[in-house]
């Protein structure tokens, strides 16, 4: 199966254009200033380089699924649900930053982070459903929500009570 399928070069344009925007919008939240570095962490994070790289693969198999997924399931009932998880995934996953570094609350950032960890689950099983390869691309996004996850929880750990904006 190709990328391009009938459709030629509009899904994958338009996908790209789409993992584009997340990942703009969620880097636009992302501040790492005088808060962020005050924060205690465990030291099995991740250093701070690792996480571009880390997301551009993420972003790039996830849109790749997406597009296997779309090109695999011409019903129009099967690529609203698709688009719907996808449009539900990408704002949760820019609602996480936001939540974390503009609004300084990674304890309101790990109670999202569950939904936005179930919204993953469900990339996976709308895309596995007509592509296994589709849904197996959307496992490495799946294990590191899975890891950040447990590192937020460790940072409200250790860095607890959070007022917001400070």
């Amino acid at each position: 199966m190709t990328l391009l399928g009938a459709e030629g070069w509009g899904p994958p344009a338009v996908a790209a254009v789409a993992a584009i925007l997340v990942a703009v919008a969620g880097g636009i939240a992302t501040r790492t200033d005088a808060w962020y570095r005050r924060l205690r962490v465990p030291a099995w994070k991740p250093p701070d380089w690792a996480f571009g790289p880390v997301w551009t693969v993420i972003f790039l198999l996830t849109a790749t699924a997406g597009v296997i997924a779309w090109n695999g399931d011409p019903d129009p009932a099967a690529r609203t649900r698709l688009l719907a998880a996808y449009a539900v995934n990408g704002g949760l996953n820019i609602a996480w930053s936001v939540l974390f570094f503009r609004f300084r609350r990674p304890d309101w950032a790990l109670a999202e982070v569950a939904a936005l960890w179930l919204s993953i689950a469900v990339l996976v099983l709308v895309t596995v459903r007509v592509s296994t390869a589709a849904g197996l691309m959307n496992l490495p996004y799946l294990a590191w929500v899975s890891v950040a996850a447990c590192l937020n929880l460790r940072i409200v750990r250790l860095n607890a009570p959070f007022r917001g904006l400070a």
